[in-house]
């Protein structure tokens, strides 16, 4: 009893010590030069970060579901953002993906671009002005439902880019929902261009990610073959009374007939934030382990 007692209060003073300094969150406005225009994003920057001037932190990108905004996290999803960053150092970003963008460079509208605007001129404008590490191995990239959809979007399309990705209920193949969510304004009527949405569809992306090649020992994401680029460490959560269920199962089952490592969670639950609230705490976690991983010498 006395032994637990004295657990209990070592754990409490841990993260009372880890917490002194207060984190920040910063709205920032970001010029994407291919759409003409600035993008808000929310940043949250951990408790250490002013007080460690020489260390470098993971970042961990989140992408809102349609409707939403940059302040979705912080505002709805996971208010306690900050002190996630805090408890597992590294800095969040939470960027604005239009009400309704799907995280893509639209074939049909070339002022919609907010792939190139994420995947691309997000990170450099965070490695400018942050102390970020700088590289793949540094980075995540997660979202719910149209974010979960970008998030694998990106990462599976910019692996150089992106070192881990995730996906909480998204919506991992637009297919079956032609007339849903604004999509059509991005890629035209279904059904006069079914080869443009199968192109733009997650499920449609896995040949980008190849089969696992048989090594022994090393790291899970291993090499390919002569490839200089690996392949993102993937974590997918779902609930059973989601609306999204069967795509997200359906892409978990053609990810383990092509051998494609991934994590892949299945609890109750439908499409809401005190779900994503939930998921995103695991998906943080398994970012967190990932960036520790790779931080370990070879």
């Amino acid at each position: 009893m006395k032994k637990q007692f004295f657990l209990n209060l070592s754990l409490a003073l841990l993260l009372c010590t880890g917490t002194t300094f207060a984190q920040r969150v910063d709205t920032v406005a970001v010029l994407s030069p291919s759409m003409h225009k600035t993008v808000k994003s929310v940043v949250v920057l951990p408790a250490s970060y002013d007080q460690s001037p020489e260390k470098r932190y993971p970042v961990v990108y989140l992408l809102h579901g349609h409707g939403g905004n940059y302040a979705a996290y912080v505002n709805q999803t996971r208010p306690q953002l900050p002190q996630d960053a805090s408890n597992m150092e590294f800095i969040a970003v939470c960027p604005d993906g239009g009400r309704d963008s799907w995280y893509w460079d639209s074939p049909a509208d070339p002022k919609n671009r907010y792939e190139t605007f994420v995947a691309s001129e997000l990170v450099k404008y965070i490695d400018k002005h942050y102390r970020t590490k700088a590289d793949r191995t540094g980075r995540a990239i997660t979202g719910f439902s149209m974010g979960g959809h970008g998030a694998l979007w990106l990462a599976f399309r910019h692996p150089e880019t992106f070192g881990a990705c995730g996906s909480m209920s998204g919506g991992v193949d637009i297919r079956p929902f032609p007339d849903q969510w604004g999509m059509k304004r991005w890629l035209g009527e279904y059904a006069d261009h079914p080869k443009v949405w199968d192109d733009y569809t997650v499920a449609t992306q896995l040949y980008r990610l190849r089969p696992e090649p048989h090594v022994l020992g090393g790291r899970s994401n291993d090499w390919l073959g002569k490839s200089e680029v690996r392949r993102p460490a993937i974590i997918i959560d779902c609930g059973t009374d989601d609306f999204f269920y069967g795509v997200n199962l359906a892409l978990h089952e053609a990810m383990l007939h092509n051998n494609i490592a991934h994590t892949f969670i299945v609890r109750p639950g439908s499409h809401n934030h005190d779900y994503w609230r939930n998921a995103l705490e695991y998906q943080l976690l398994f970012f967190h382990n990932y960036f520790d991983r790779e931080a370990q010498p070879q």
